[in-house]
């Protein structure tokens, strides 16, 4: 089943982009290559039991298994040692990415609290896209009763774009509000 998100891409959102950057070659029409979801767990220095709960959230809210991140080095001021689980990150692709946009834009977004739109300052000048949401709770599939903490995430949007005018427009055709 193609998802919503897929269709519009592929049905006007390549068109619209082709005519506004007059694009000659139909693979130069940006498009969303990946999502990376990623969640720092600094508690976990502390209680080795808290990543399995990350794990879970960022389970249910990607429908994919996470990587645990583990310590590349020592830091004596955070009581960190290398090789300690300190986070867990998922890679989204293809059709569950489409997927996880579609319900961000129109499911967790508007949940969030006092959201006026990202920045356009989000952007790192080769077209990707970074974000991070305060609370997983923002998301459905997240059952509020069955958290131990509220925890954030940053979301990265990385496209093929080569400048961050036609990753903004690409984004906005996929209805990301900006807020100028």
């Amino acid at each position: 089943m193609m998802q919503r998100f897929e269709e519009l891409y592929k049905s006007s959102i390549k068109k619209s982009l082709k005519e506004q950057f007059q694009y000659a070659n139909p693979h130069q029409i940006p498009k969303i290559q990946k999502i990376v979801i990623n969640m720092g767990v600094g508690e976990a220095v502390a209680d080795s039991k808290v990543i399995g709960n990350a794990v879970n959230d960022l389970t249910a809210i990607s429908g994919q298994k996470p990587v645990v991140i583990s310590a590349k080095q020592s830091v004596a001021s955070f009581k960190l040692r290398e090789g300690m689980k300190i986070g867990c990150k998922v890679t989204l692709r293809n059709s569950r990415m489409y997927d996880f946009l579609e319900r961000l834009v129109m499911t967790a977004l508007p949940r969030v609290k006092d959201f006026k739109g990202f920045s356009k300052k989000s952007f790192d000048s080769r077209g990707n896209f970074t974000f991070g949401i305060k609370e997983q709770i923002v998301f459905p599939e997240i059952n509020y009763d069955k958290i131990d903490v509220i925890r954030g995430m940053d979301i990265t949007l990385v496209t093929s774009a080569r400048t961050d005018a036609e990753a903004h427009a690409l984004l906005s055709a996929f209805h990301l509000p900006f807020n100028n």
